[in-house]
């Protein structure tokens, strides 16, 4: 097997034993018949990571999930999850997966739901106990653990998924749209589990489309569209270092408007214009210069980019 090629965004360690890595790939690509689902998708998570993984609906988020913990095989390309080629049976062990959509049977009780899961997984009996405990205490169920299912609120089944995707404590747990139909408490709560999963060691990929929630709690994340990545790295990567100002003006001609290009990404929001791109040491020249063609100034505010800003001008730029 090929081994992993360096990715620009690891430091030095890691870019040469990539294998180290919790997922790494290399232009992975899923088609069912003529439908491509996934074209080309390139990325790096590291251990003991929160990795966001972000795009609109059809990018191909679900499918990129599928074929990491093994559930479709690709059509082309190459990837590993904790070192190993997509699909190797043992790794999965080592993996814990919420899907976006799942239900557990009403009449069954928590503790009953886990120890399935143990079964299921392969998990040996005398270890069972422990392992549903320490799930249950972790997604803060422990008081609920012999309650039905069909008592619990959607929040809860949520927490209680989460609990499945942790028994045998995985190094890799994989999370799709898992706060999607939650409100703020439960958002809250699953944000708190992910957060003790990264303090324990444990890599988490977040697939969402909850720009808020990615924003609070990712260490990195990647934004794909149409199953290739299109900017990856650190929220201050993606977000960039550019800057922006947005200036309130009146008595400016269309020509003179048009000059101010030079300046940056012009947004005109007519009496408000955007500027990104500028430099905090070109403002006072900015000024100056819509004086210059005879605009009067009322404001100058920095605009703090948020990531729903930059998601939406990079989906943007690839339809152009």
């Amino acid at each position: 097997m090929q081994r992993p090629s360096a990715d620009p965004n690891l430091n030095p360690s890691e870019a040469a034993d990539a294998a180290s890595l919790a997922v790494h790939t290399q232009d992975l690509a899923k088609r069912y018949g003529k439908t491509v689902a996934l074209s080309g998708l390139t990325m790096s998570v590291r251990r003991a990571e929160v990795f966001g993984f972000l795009g609109p609906n059809g990018a191909g988020k679900t499918t990129a999930v599928k074929l990491l913990v093994g559930l479709a095989l690709p059509t082309a390309g190459q990837g590993w999850v904790l070192g190993a080629p997509i699909g190797d049976l043992q790794t999965r062990r080592r993996l814990g997966y919420l899907p976006e959509l799942f239900r557990y049977q009403g009449w069954m009780k928590a503790r009953e739901v886990l120890g399935l899961h143990c079964e299921l997984s392969g998990l040996p009996r005398p270890e069972w106990r422990t392992e549903i405990n320490s799930a249950l205490e972790m997604v803060g169920l422990s008081d609920r653990a012999d309650d039905k299912v069909e008592g619990f609120s959607k929040g809860m089944q949520q927490r209680l998924g989460l609990g499945v995707a942790l028994l045998g404590r995985p190094e890799l747990v994989l999370l799709d749209e898992p706060t999607s139909a939650l409100d703020p408490v439960g958002r809250h709560d699953v944000r708190e589990i992910i957060r003790k999963l990264k303090a324990r060691g444990t890599a988490v990929f977040l697939n969402s489309h909850l720009l808020s929630e990615v924003e609070q709690i990712c260490d990195r994340l990647a934004v794909v569209d149409h199953g290739r990545v299109i900017a990856n790295g650190t929220m201050a990567q993606i977000l960039g270092h550019d800057g922006a100002v947005r200036v309130r003006v009146t008595g400016l001609e269309p020509a003179g408007r048009s000059a101010l290009g030079e300046f940056g990404n012009l947004e005109d929001e007519g009496e408000w214009l955007n500027f990104r791109g500028l430099s905090p040491d070109r403002v006072p020249e900015l000024v100056s210069e819509i004086v210059r063609q005879g605009g009067r100034v009322y404001a100058v505010e920095p605009r703090h980019e948020t990531l729903e800003d930059r998601f939406l001008q990079l989906l943007e730029e690839q339809d152009q």
